[in-house]
């Protein structure tokens, strides 16, 4: 039988709209007892609330562990400052920034900046890909060793080792390099749903981690597979990309034992994206589809925050750690350690070497 892999836990910490820092950090804490991943803060164009970026900073000194991933939307906005938002989100979490890349797609949102009129799914998820490819170069833009900080001789950066990324793509043009230094992560995890047909394919080129949206442990497994391929047609290592189901769950209810005969465990009810059962029903439909190695892991959507993350860390996966299908504790310090991915190396320091010794 072949090794299973390492299992992974992410949890969403939005809901109605909060102006508090407090409950935010409650939520963050509380996954981070459980040692998930990561926790991701949803955000729109299309809904009141504070900005998600935003209140992961603010989230990111009163954790030490936990993933900070905000939904950071690639329409109508400037990748320059984009890029430059997340690195600073992994300097002040100390390399535990994610981003999930969205788009906008309506009239109202496009009339909220006055810029352009909406566009189709298709068009925005390409410019989508290239903000995400802009984004890692601006984030090697300065090379690991750039900073000198050297006071005697007033030399703060050695200009050698930055560089000017000169990116075109269909609606933008940036020349760079980053204001910001190379972040810890050298680049922050990027995060995307890939289960529409549009958002695929910057999926499987530019992701780290996909979220997809599946009914049973062979449509995962198919999402799973057709990820996979992808990645490796853009020339990318399948191993290095993880894919999550994402799932809404409802843990208001109480035990109920799975159904007779049904292989993926408690029955999904209503989308089919939606989990209503015990905190054991859950535990049971993660072990069975990750052991048939469909997924990689499940990004936890609470419907009830306060209630349902609770039981999810104190119930679900407390029972995981039991089995010792989840880890007990974090392994490393950045979200990338936690997902078992290494570091990128800086695509422009073996040009550099290579220019030096010509």
């Amino acid at each position: 039988m072949p090794a299973i892999r390492p299992l992974h836990l992410a949890a969403e910490i939005g809901g109605p709209p909060r102006y508090d820092a407090a409950s935010h950090v409650t939520l963050a804490r509380l996954a981070e007892g459980g040692a998930l991943d990561y926790v991701t803060l949803s955000d729109s164009f299309a809904r009141p609330g504070p900005d998600a970026l935003a209140v992961l900073a603010r989230v990111a000194p009163d954790t030490t562990r936990i993933g900070l991933v905000p939904t950071v939307t690639t329409t109508h906005t400037e990748p320059f400052h984009v890029s430059s938002a997340v690195a600073t989100l992994d300097w002040v979490s100390k390399g535990r920034a994610g981003w999930l890349a969205d788009v906008s797609t309506t009239e109202a949102e496009a009339r909220l900046f006055g810029r352009r009129p909406a566009a189709p799914a298709t068009a925005l998820w390409q410019e989508a890909g290239e903000v995400a490819d802009a984004g890692a170069r601006l984030w090697d833009s300065w090379e690991d060793d750039a900073e000198i900080r050297d006071v005697a001789s007033g030399r703060f950066i050695d200009r050698d080792r930055l560089h000017h990324i000169d990116f075109e793509g269909s609606t933008f043009s940036v020349r760079g390099p980053a204001i910001v230094p190379r972040p810890p992560q050298g680049r922050p995890v990027i995060v995307i749903d890939g289960t529409s047909g549009p958002s695929r394919e910057p999926a499987a080129r530019h992701a780290d981690v996909v979220h997809v949206r599946a009914t049973s442990p062979g449509q995962a497994a198919s999402l799973r597979d057709d990820l996979r391929r992808g990645a490796a047609a853009h020339g990318r290592d399948p191993d290095s990309l993880r894919v999550l189901v994402a799932l809404t769950v409802d843990l208001g209810d109480a035990e109920t034992a799975p159904e007779p005969g049904l292989e993926s465990g408690p029955q999904l009810a209503g989308r089919g994206t939606y989990f209503r059962g015990g905190p054991v029903d859950l535990a049971e439909l993660i072990t069975q589809w990750h052991r048939g190695g469909a997924v990689d892991g499940f990004h936890l959507t609470p419907v009830t925050p306060e209630r349902d993350l609770e039981r999810i860390v104190n119930g679900t996966v407390a029972l995981l750690q039991h089995r010792s299908l989840f880890r007990t504790f974090y392994p490393g310090g950045t979200l990338r350690e936690h997902l078992g991915l290494s570091r990128p190396a800086n695509r422009y320091t073996p040009a550099r070497a290579s220019e030096a010794t010509s």
